[in-house]
């Protein structure tokens, strides 16, 4: 159940930053609230609350690299394990823990908040139990990444040094990489005898890749590799005799040029083994037993019983509404052309792109800078309680250009010592569209993904597993649903800023329709391409990149407008039925003041919300 905890706690690797400032205090919330998310009611309450904070300990005292993103020192000499067999054992133990909840507590003797908790537990368990026999299907290695690239990015972000015993665990880490490599070859060749293989187009990106973080010194020529640069800066910091630092070092050089080359090697030999058995580029419904494999992902993706059929057919109507939009703000921008020449203009045109240099990168990022902090000014008006961590915009670092996704927010630590962190993708900044950097700002920053992710760990009461954890409809949804809020709030100014935002309004409802296309429908990947291209004035680098990724992740992308429309429509429910007493801040609140939910379970918090303000 807590497998993805490493994924979803993961922050980038160190590069050129600036803080955004914080925003500014909040209005205290209106007299006659309700208390704060999970605040215990009762003693019943909070012996519930203790059980699961001690089974959400339990779950993640299995993977030492959630323990490490939480905080914790335990385990750090060690990564995970990443065979199938360590998700068996964690939903065995979360099977157990869910029939000692049950056997302990009654959900009717509860407070609601409380009861929601014990709800969304059993909820959580059923789901892993139901989704136990796909168990193998996931793609350890993808064009969205591998280890060889992921456990970098852990050590330089997550792994400190302050004293000599984290700087050999450290070097343990370095050296346990090899095992991580093993074990992913070894699922790789599981699933290739069960029929599950990469697409084809994995292999070449995946490889380069592996071999992209063993450039650089210590392995050769040029420049520091990234790893050995954080390795030397981290021991060098350390208040120690010199003798000591340079024993810390040789073992840490040692360790790179010898177990963790070896493995990265060996995960190279065993990708490009495996590569001869790529049949195509095709969807879930090659894989056996596929079309329930895909309605199981639909169903965890969306937390819904949307069919592929109705989702493919939400996003025909999508996209033909936002055309009509985009239709409007091309006139007001003044482009007499039809709105796929305009697409094309975006594309090419010098006046929608930055510069393919260091400065063009650094405008991008101070453009993103900007509008999130014309938000943090703006966001009292529109909520009632904002995150308390920093947020921080930088460039993925080279290393993992290629398989990095366009944009992605990073959570904070929960001690504060790691800002919230949104990521751009500038690998080639032709390929970067002007008119989108406010409204990705907007989606991964502030009021986005910061806003919910960042806050949701600071909500008091909550069990962890609700503060840490979370649904991707939900998560989504309220990052396309901040794109347009964004616009509401004032920050976009110009009309090209608003056609960027429904540009990416756009981009999410093409998600509903090609991966229900490519994964139900069997659309080819060009297919995909071709319509995407149709509909959307994203790069051609962009488009490949995205259509990959929807190939390689089967359901995920039908999340994000799945999401966001619930939450506008329940915004509209709200409106309506309030009319003048309808407040935004208190929607806000109600909508984020829980953490995470299914989209069932926000409904209910909505309503309740109505409820109360009605009197």
């Amino acid at each position: 159940m807590y497998r993805l905890l490493p994924a979803l706690l993961l922050a980038g690797c160190a590069a050129q930053t600036a803080t955004v400032p914080a925003a500014p205090p909040a209005p205290a919330p209106t007299a006659g609230q309700p208390p704060a998310a999970g605040q215990p009611a009762s003693q019943e309450d909070a012996r519930l609350l203790a059980f699961l904070d001690a089974a959400f300990d339990a779950q993640v005292a299995l993977s030492p690299e959630s323990l490490t993103s939480l905080g914790s020192r335990q385990e750090y000499d060690k990564l995970d394990d990443y065979t199938l067999e360590a998700d068996a054992r964690s939903l065995a133990l979360a099977e157990q823990q869910l029939a000692e909840m049950r056997a302990r507590f009654d959900p009717a003797a509860l407070g609601p908040s409380v009861r929601l908790s014990y709800e969304l537990f059993e909820r959580e368990v059923e789901r892993e139990r139901e989704s136990a026999r796909f168990r193998a299907y996931g793609f350890p290695v993808s064009t969205n990444g591998t280890p060889a690239g992921d456990i970098p990015v852990f050590l330089i972000n997550q792994h400190k040094v302050e004293s000599v015993a984290d700087a050999e665990a450290y070097i343990a880490r370095l050296r346990d990489s090899e095992r991580v490599m093993d074990e992913t070859v070894a699922v790789m060749r599981q699933q290739a005898a069960m029929g599950i293989v990469p697409p084809k187009m994995v292999f070449e990106p995946a490889m380069a890749d592996a071999r992209s973080i063993l450039q650089g010194a210590p392995f050769g020529a040029g420049e520091a590799n990234p790893l050995w640069a954080d390795f030397q800066e981290k021991v060098n910091a350390l208040s120690i005799a010199d003798a000591k630092k340079a024993r810390l070092l040789a073992e840490g050089r040692a360790a790179l040029v010898g177990p963790f080359r070896s493995g990265v090697e060996t995960l190279i030999a065993g990708i490009a083994a495996i590569e001869p058995q790529a049949k195509g580029n095709d969807g879930a419904w090659s894989l056996p037993d596929g079309d329930a494999y895909y309605a199981n992902r639909l169903a965890i993706s969306t937390t819904t019983d949307l069919t592929a059929d109705q989702i493919h057919a939400i996003g025909l109507e999508q996209v033909a509404a936002i055309r009509a939009e985009m239709e409007e703000v091309k006139r007001e921008i003044g482009f007499t052309g039809t709105l796929e020449e305009f697409f094309a203009a975006l594309r090419s045109d010098p006046a929608y792109k930055y510069p393919n240099t260091a400065e063009g990168r650094e405008q991008y990022l101070e453009e993103a800078r900007t509008l999130i902090a014309n938000v943090m000014a703006k966001a009292p008006q529109y909520f009632e309680r904002l995150p308390k961590a920093a947020l921080e915009v930088r460039a993925v670092e080279p290393f993992r250009e290629d398989t990095a996704s366009v944009a992605f927010y990073n959570r904070p630590a929960p001690d504060g010592s790691r800002p919230g962190i949104f990521y751009v993708n500038l690998a080639d900044m032709t390929q970067v569209n002007r008119v989108q950097t406010d409204a990705i700002a907007a989606h991964e920053g502030a009021p986005g993904h910061h806003f919910q992710i960042a806050r949701a760990q600071e909500l008091e009461g909550l069990p962890k597993f609700r503060r840490f954890g979370g649904y991707g409809a939900y998560i989504e949804g309220w990052g396309l649903y901040s794109e347009r809020l964004a616009d509401e709030m004032g920050v976009y100014t110009t009309p090209e800023q608003r056609f960027g935002m429904l540009s990416l309004q756009m981009w999410r409802a093409i998600r509903l329709v090609l991966d229900t296309g490519i994964h139900s429908k069997r659309w080819s990947r060009e297919r995909a391409i071709d319509y995407f291209r149709a509909n959307s004035p994203n790069s051609e680098r962009d488009i490949r990149k995205e259509v990959d990724r929807y190939i390689n992740n089967p359901g995920q992308a039908t999340s994000y407008m799945i999401g966001q429309l619930k939450i506008a429509e329940l915004r509209a429910r709200a409106e309506r039925e309030l009319g003048q007493d309808f407040d935004i801040r208190a929607f806000h609140e109600a909508v984020l003041g829980q953490g995470a939910l299914p989209l069932d379970a926000l409904e209910r918090q909505v309503e309740a919300y109505i409820a109360r303000a009605k009197g």
